[in-house]
């Protein structure tokens, strides 16, 4: 990524690369950041975020329309009742990235997810109970200033994973709580900044 604003014609944006991509701009202007309190959302996150491991999100942001495909609208309760035969037929669809562990974590996943939503009521009530409820708000100003992990992501990759779920590392679970809004990491520089604020 490049450390300069990213300007288009009134908004200066995060620098990220591909920027200039209208789709991930787009993204970048209505997702990113956004304080998410659904559990539908978290699931299609925690499936992508998992697919994306080793990967770029654009590449998996290309896909997205193959993965809500592929894992039935991102309906956790459908993905749990995948049979291996479904998941191995993923293995060749071309819509998706079509790794075997990936595919079959998301079975896995879904099936935690849904202990889970049982267990504390809400898979959104879970998590944002590993930031106090509320968004944590960096103030970075370069790209350089934003981090990879946290506490927070550490803690919470450690109950996920000891729940069951992989696909699921700090540095994983840090991209979901900043694409969820969990975290606002826009650059202050940015025009989200503030507006995830005020979500």
């Amino acid at each position: 990524m490049k450390d300069m604003p990213t300007k288009s014609k009134d908004k200066i944006r995060c620098p990220w690369g591909g920027m200039d991509e209208p789709m991930y701009a787009r993204y970048h202007d209505t997702e990113w950041g956004v304080p998410v309190r659904d559990d539908w959302t978290h699931f299609e996150f925690l499936v992508l975020e998992g697919a994306q491991a080793g990967l770029s999100w654009y590449t998996i942001l290309r896909r997205r329309d193959g993965y809500r495909k592929a894992f039935k609208n991102f309906d956790p309760q459908k993905v749990a009742r995948m049979t291996d035969g479904e998941l191995e037929k993923l293995v060749q669809d071309p819509g998706i990235i079509r790794n075997r562990l990936k595919i079959f974590a998301a079975r896995r996943n879904a099936r935690v997810f849904l202990a889970i939503q049982k267990e504390f009521g809400s898979f959104d009530k879970y998590i944002w109970s590993f930031v106090g409820g509320k968004p944590i708000v960096n103030s970075c100003r370069t790209i350089n200033d934003i981090l990879v992990t946290s506490p927070q992501s550490d803690a919470l990759s450690k109950d996920l994973k000891k729940r069951g779920m992989s696909f699921v590392g700090s540095t994983i679970i840090y991209a979901h709580m900043q694409a969820t809004g969990l975290v606002n990491d826009h650059l202050t520089t940015c025009w989200r900044y503030r507006a995830c604020q005020k979500k």
